[in-house]
């Protein structure tokens, strides 16, 4: 590999993109209109584009090089000069820039008293030579997993805890890019005919050994027409396995409490023959919208949607009503990070405890809605036992009328025995987890 070359216009473009993503969202938006003001297309599009996500992917760990060079939170700085700070952490030290391109980031100095105050271009003039020297101090092996794989050492300390030395085969996976997942809907396709499909169209695809509904994509290939047509739907393999443990059964009363975007309604529903009723609740008023179009497109006649706050449901639907609730818990979500990978950034120790607290409520309402002999799943797309395990012993604690229905796969028997985790690096989907009670009868 040669010297990164990067000329001022490039440079320019790069800021401006970054600087734009703290404003708009998706990021690929800002970054789209940063590059179309600075005309940068083809090759150099696609160099352009690398960089700036994987400022993305490290932006974190680059708020911290800033932190220690400027003694202050990047956040409370003046966004250009931030957005600047960021793209020259990135090109100086992740890597190897020429020395034309060492003159650029001089000239950025310029650009920078343009566009805010010649005060700030100064201090970034004074800065750079400390940038263009930084060499990181990593002296514990949570530091070394952190430049390595990207991810907070709070969040790194955890999983080495629960996984010894395995954590590193976890926080490798997670940055790896899942293939897009489909799980076929049975009311309308059968597997056979979205695989013939997929042939049709030269696309490559693996059918899962543990749910035989979905599908793995292996190429770049948008599956458009298939959602639209209701045939199939948008889902990992461990999302599709909590359907298929709570097992609902034709005729059957279902409450789902944190139900958008609808895909486990829909497979529901679709395990239930459309037979029975599903409520499916959801807080947000956006993504109920577009559960109401999952279950349009996917021919689900059962589920009523209901905007409102799963905590309410029992004064809502009334108490004992369930035969089955499934309650896929909001939490901190760290298990779809090789999705989300921009969430990496977003993780806060401190946070979990208000997550806890809702779980815990969605639960005890979650029971009250349950029949006696009724059964219950508890799952959440987390890997932290506070959100899983330890919420489930302290329900068993409080419920003596709650047993824990033992999980014999498909995935991996979790830190309480009768539970269930899948993990990203041992099972190729995103990290989850599965609790299933029954309510003792009378």
């Amino acid at each position: 590999m040669g010297k990164l070359k990067l000329s001022d216009r490039q440079l320019y473009a790069l800021i401006e993109a970054v600087k734009l993503g703290e404003e708009i969202k998706p990021s690929q938006s800002a970054k789209r209109k940063a590059f179309a003001r600075y005309k940068i297309e083809g090759w150099e599009n696609s160099k352009l584009t690398g960089i700036f996500y994987s400022i993305q992917r490290r932006l974190g760990l680059i708020d911290e090089v800033i932190e220690e060079l400027v003694g202050v939170s990047p956040l409370i700085l003046d966004p250009w000069l931030r957005a600047t700070l960021r793209v020259a952490v990135e090109v100086a030290v992740f890597r190897d820039p020429g020395e034309r391109t060492r003159q650029h980031m001089k000239g950025l100095a310029q650009f920078l008293s343009k566009r805010t105050h010649p005060y700030v271009g100064y201090y970034y003039y004074d800065l750079l030579p400390r940038i263009l020297e930084y060499v990181p101090v990593i002296d514990t092996e949570e530091k070394r997993l952190k430049w390595d794989y990207l991810f907070p050492e709070w969040f790194i300390a955890r999983m080495r805890r629960l996984l010894g030395d395995e954590a590193e085969a976890l926080l490798k996976a997670l940055n790896e890019t899942l293939p897009t997942s489909i799980r076929v809907n049975l009311l309308k396709a059968s597997p056979g005919d979205v695989e013939e499909y997929l042939r049709k169209k030269n696309v490559r695809f693996e059918r899962s050994d543990r749910v035989d509904t979905v599908l793995r994509i292996l190429d770049p290939f948008n599956p458009e027409w298939l959602f639209n047509k209701g045939f199939a739907i948008a889902q990992e393999e461990a999302a599709a396995v909590a359907s298929l443990v709570l097992a609902p059964e034709p005729g059957e009363t279902v409450v789902d409490l944190a139900a958008a975007p609808g895909g486990k309604t829909a497979h529901m529903a679709e395990l239930m023959n459309n037979e029975g009723k599903i409520y499916a609740f959801d807080v947000d008023g956006a993504r109920i919208k577009r559960m109401k179009e999952v279950l349009r497109r996917t021919g689900v006649e059962i589920a009523e949607t209901i905007r409102a706050d799963g905590r309410k449901a029992p004064e809502m639907l009334g108490e004992g009503m369930a035969d089955r609730v499934m309650l896929d818990a909001p939490c901190t979500s760290d298990g779809t990070i090789a999705k989300n990978p921009e969430l990496r950034w977003r993780l806060r120790e401190k946070n979990i405890p208000k997550v806890v607290k809702l779980q815990r409520e969605l639960l005890e309402s979650a029971w009250r809605l349950l029949k006696p002999g009724g059964r219950l799943l508890y799952s959440t797309c987390s890997m932290l036992p506070e959100e899983n395990e330890e919420v489930v012993e302290w329900f068993l604690e409080r419920h003596g009328d709650a047993a824990l229905i033992p999980l014999d796969g498909p995935y991996d028997e979790g830190f309480l025995p009768g539970t269930m985790r899948a993990w990203p690096h041992r099972h190729g989907t995103i990290g989850f987890f599965y609790a299933l009670m029954e309510k003792k009868g009378d």
